[in-house]
């Protein structure tokens, strides 16, 4: 069983705190608001998966996707919650892959506010501290705002791939988005690029 002492404060999930926020490990407890999240459709427009129908299967994604991963040595994987309540309202999360993609999500009712730019700032300034070498980011090219949010955040743009999403099955135009922590600007991760037949480097970005 998890629990909100379990992880709020262990070493790989550092509780974070912003002028608004309070960055921390999700728990079960959080299931309910992570519903929220996940059922909502224009929320999950650019998201590879489909809205989740139930409650239960949000519980599902909840413990597969956040729940499980802070067995990890590292475990970035935020719930966003607003000081006034701790209630978690977005994410913010880093894969522990090679690509250490960096992806976030809010409820749309808190879209517009500059939230996820606080909370993805905050974070990105803990994996700079913790020791990464880089972190990439990708965005569907009709996901503007996204964009915005990782150049706000010190990320520049390298290049753009076409992906068959799944469980979508649907062609989407990526922007790969890289920032360097350790002061080497031209490493550039090529996994996408490399994967993707259909690859190019867009001008004006």
């Amino acid at each position: 069983m998890y629990s909100g002492d379990d992880f709020q404060n262990v070493e790989n999930t550092p509780t974070i705190e912003t002028d608004r926020l309070i960055l921390r490990a999700f728990t079960e407890e959080d299931a309910d608001d992570f519903f929220l999240l996940l059922k909502d459709e224009e929320v999950n427009t650019f998201l590879p998966w489909f809205p989740v129908k139930t409650l239960e299967q949000a519980r599902t994604y909840l413990r597969e996707n956040y729940l499980d991963y802070y067995k990890h040595d590292s475990a970035y994987r935020y719930a966003v919650c607003l000081k006034s309540d701790n209630r978690s309202i977005g994410y913010v999360v880093v894969s522990n892959n090679d690509s250490n993609d960096f992806g976030y999500g809010l409820r749309k009712e808190f879209w517009h506010r500059g939230i996820v730019t606080e909370a993805s700032m905050a974070v990105v300034k803990q994996l700079a501290k913790a020791g990464y070498a880089y972190i990439t980011a990708t965005h569907d090219v009709k996901n503007s705002r996204s964009g915005e949010i990782m150049k706000k955040v010190g990320m520049k743009y390298r290049y753009s791939y076409v992906e068959l999403w799944q469980p979508k099955n649907i062609l989407v135009t990526f922007r790969m988005y890289q920032l360097n922590f350790d002061g080497v600007n031209e490493r550039t991760f090529t996994g996408y690029w490399n994967k993707y037949p259909e690859h190019f480097i867009e001008g004006n970005i």
